[in-house]
């Protein structure tokens, strides 16, 4: 089992997290998802780098201590994409409002044990659907950004390949290099943007953001509804499931990771930042390259915390040495590594026609996935359908 604690040779044990070269590799396996909604809300949103990089630094150091395991923390997807896809109405005060208003409304659910509640209405059936269709959307959006750069991308996948069995060289840290040297060719103007770097350190501005009514309403409607759903079947519920059989040693409830989803959301809306989440994705991602304790993520939040305080106007020449290619194999990889675990092996039919349904609709929208995979699953076995 990926929870028994196993310390090869030369690795670094500190508090249960380990610290070696499959944990530094493991860090960087949710690269795909991460990197291009931070990029969309910098250069389309206009937010503070410094306030963005910072939350997600914090929170990712945070979470390694913690949760000991390679528990991720990602941009909740719903808001971040209809934050950068209509920046013309989604303003940054909107986004600020969203992360507080899912953070009270996360923490609530804790606090009276609702998300308990219907988390025991939800149907194995109906967890095993949603991380069948999580991972083949994440192997659809790799798939999309490979095709930016087919080349690069098919070389790339190759490599990654042939390199996932070999411990001595972790895969994800030869196809970073592999990456950061086609984007050293292919763009011309990289080096002497590199070359120019001067890191400095620059204290961060804390306080919450001025928010008006308006704000907070369009802020509720526009992107925090939307967003509840997916958080709830995918970043709660998949992800408990998951850590939980991958992790026994260090199990999480529902009730835990809702209070997390608020507790984070509330920190990074006072930053300034954005909308956090977890992820059976992202999870998956960190795993399949290498992690296998929480010290991936204190990996991840302490480079993520460097960039914030000494390189944070430089944000977007470091993220140039990540080709969208590259982060699309990265995603390949992980959705492989997670539809893999939605093993149906063993169950009934009726309960691997859930599965299916539920997985093909989560295609489609995480959200309505989940409900009509449950709505399936209790009027069948209420006898109103017959699967």
């Amino acid at each position: 089992m990926l929870g028994r604690a196993y310390w090869p040779i030369g690795c670094l044990v500190v508090g249960g997290n380990r610290y070696d070269r499959s944990e530094l590799a493991g860090a960087f396996g949710d690269l795909g998802t991460l990197i291009p909604f931070v990029v969309g809300y910098v250069t389309i949103n206009r937010l503070n780098p410094q306030a963005v990089l910072l939350g997600f630094g914090l929170v990712a150091l945070a979470t390694g201590l913690y949760f000991r395991t390679p528990m991720p923390v990602q941009p909740m997807k719903a808001i971040a994409t209809v934050a950068v896809t209509q920046a013309a109405i989604v303003t940054p005060a909107m986004i600020w409002a969203s992360g507080l208003v899912t953070g009270v409304f996360w923490l609530a659910m804790a606090l009276t044990g609702a998300v308990s509640w219907v988390a025991a209405l939800t149907s194995r059936p109906v967890v095993r659907g949603l991380v069948l269709g999580l991972g083949l959307s994440f192997i659809l959006e790799g798939v999309n950004l490979m095709q930016r750069g087919p080349a690069l991308a098919i070389a790339g996948a190759v490599l990654t390949f042939l390199l996932l069995s070999q411990s001595r060289l972790p895969a994800m840290l030869v196809l970073l290099v592999y990456g950061a040297l086609a984007a050293l060719i292919t763009d011309r103007n990289l080096m002497s943007d590199l070359n120019a770097l001067s890191p400095a350190f620059r204290l961060p501005s804390i306080g919450l953001p001025s928010l008006g009514l308006r704000d907070v309403v369009q802020g509720t409607l526009v992107l925090a509804l939307p967003q509840a759903a997916l958080t709830l079947g995918n970043a709660i519920i998949a992800t408990k499931e998951e850590n939980n059989a991958l992790f026994p040693d260090h199990p999480v409830s529902v009730r835990l990771l809702a209070a997390d989803h608020g507790v984070m959301n509330l920190l990074g809306a006072v930053l300034g930042g954005v909308p956090m989440c977890r992820g059976a994705g992202g999870m998956a991602g960190h795993i399949r390259f290498g992690a296998r304790t929480g010290g991936a993520l204190v990996i991840l939040g302490a480079l993520l915390l460097i960039v914030a305080l000494f390189l944070s106007d430089s944000a977007d020449t470091l993220f140039r040495l990540f080709p969208m290619p590259v982060l699309g194999v990265i995603l390949f990889f992980g959705g492989i590594e997670l539809a893999a675990s939605a093993n149906g092996d063993g169950a009934s039919r009726p309960d691997r026609i859930v599965m299916v349904v539920t997985a093909g609709v989560a295609l489609w929208n995480m959200g309505a996935g989940y409900g009509a995979g449950l709505l399936l699953h209790h009027a069948a076995k209420r006898g109103i359908v017959r699967l």
